[in-house]
């Protein structure tokens, strides 16, 4: 069976944990063993190596070295890794590593919460994206800064450019998958697509996507 961790914490204006219950659920749903914590020092305290995904949920913050080395070895070595919005790409801003293992990093939501915005999926060929449409959202609309390495799967306007939502990427042996939206725990009730691409991601990147290489 496959095993999910989903760690949750850090800043609570992301609403931690109930976005980390929205995931988990949606997993469950799908077959996966999944279990919450509360607390970075599972990274050192466990065997990474007996999961198959680990679901980030946990903004700014601080990562202590012996921490971070643990999640990238892990990811490297094959375990995937997952996340949404500030929970994935705006933890540990000190941690450069960390964020070149994400594949980005938040920068700006001009305007704050509430802003309305268009979702494109630009790949709709891949795993994730099968059965996902374009959808519309009513949240923070993030600017990123982006490592051109990553895979885009679906980008919003913004400005002049078209700014990535939804990536994967690779780092070493494990699959990355990121997508900027789950500012709140509303905001995936918006449109069935913005769950539905978050569970095809992290399933994904778990290598529990039925029909995915």
């Amino acid at each position: 069976m496959t095993r999910a961790l989903i760690i949750q914490g850090g800043w609570q204006g992301h609403e931690p944990g109930q976005v980390a219950d929205i995931m988990a659920n949606a997993l469950r749903e799908n077959g996966v063993e999944t279990e919450i914590v509360d607390t970075l020092d599972v990274l050192t305290e466990r065997d990474l190596t007996e999961l198959d995904l680990i679901v980030m949920q946990w903004t700014m913050g601080r990562i202590e070295r012996d921490q971070l080395q643990a999640l990238l070895k892990a990811v490297e070595d094959g375990v995937g890794i997952a996340g949404v919005h500030g929970g994935m790409g705006d933890a540990f801003r000190e941690a450069t590593d960390y964020q070149y293992m994400v594949g980005g990093q938040w920068v700006a939501h001009p305007g704050n919460d509430g802003i309305d915005y268009d979702v494109h999926i630009v790949d709709h060929d891949h795993p994730i994206t099968q059965g996902v449409d374009d959808f519309h959202a009513k949240s923070e609309h993030y600017y990123m800064h982006i490592d051109p390495a990553i895979h885009v799967l679906a980008t919003t306007p913004f400005d002049d450019v078209q700014m990535p939502v939804a990536w994967t990427k690779m780092w070493g042996e494990g699959r990355v998958f990121y997508c900027s939206m789950g500012h709140v725990a509303q905001v995936f009730d918006q449109d069935p697509n913005i769950l539905k691409l978050v569970t095809r991601g992290m399933l994904w990147a778990g290598k529990a996507l039925n029909g995915a290489s």
